[in-house]
């Protein structure tokens, strides 16, 4: 067929987007976090209802898929008892190179470094769990090794 006969606008389609990937980690989450992704769904939802655009529709939509998928694999860990030791759901207070610290070991959909939430997956969630107060622990990063002090642990109560 002569391209004299295609219509210009056969041609062009939404260009695909890129999936979000998924982590292949359990998908631990605090009841914050469970709140979070069930507000994600919510506000996704609403917006495709109001989208007429169909780039922001395919991101929508890809959007969707990932949230839905980490609703229906969210395990809600819930900590009922003052915890003896760092670990998911643990909000710990650290020394690190002579500096106070606070992080609150979170899921990863829920973790946010610059309010203090780091995900159970992260470093130095990992080279703390298991921990108690007064313990130190050695960190290794690529570039370098931090000693890290364990001052104090609490229940993670969400932002």
């Amino acid at each position: 067929m002569s391209r004299a006969f295609i219509n210009e606008t056969d041609d062009l389609k939404t260009p695909a987007v890129a999936e979000r990937p998924i982590s292949a980690a359990r998908n631990l989450v605090t009841a914050t976090g469970a709140r979070k992704i069930e507000g994600e769904v919510a506000s996704i939802r609403d917006r495709l209802k109001r989208s007429d655009d169909a780039e922001q529709q395919a991101a929508l939509v890809r959007d969707m898929r990932y949230w839905e998928m980490r609703r229906s694999t969210m395990e809600i860990v819930e900590i009922t008892q003052p915890p003896a030791q760092a670990g998911f759901g643990v909000t710990v207070s650290i020394e690190r190179d002579g500096k106070a610290e606070e992080v609150s070991i979170v899921g990863e959909d829920e973790a946010d470094p610059t309010v203090g939430t780091i995900a159970w997956t992260a470093p130095l969630a990992r080279a703390i769990e298991g921990f108690a107060v007064g313990d130190h622990v050695r960190l290794e990063l690529p570039t370098r090794a931090d000693e890290v002090q364990i001052v104090a642990l609490r229940q993670y109560t969400g932002q």
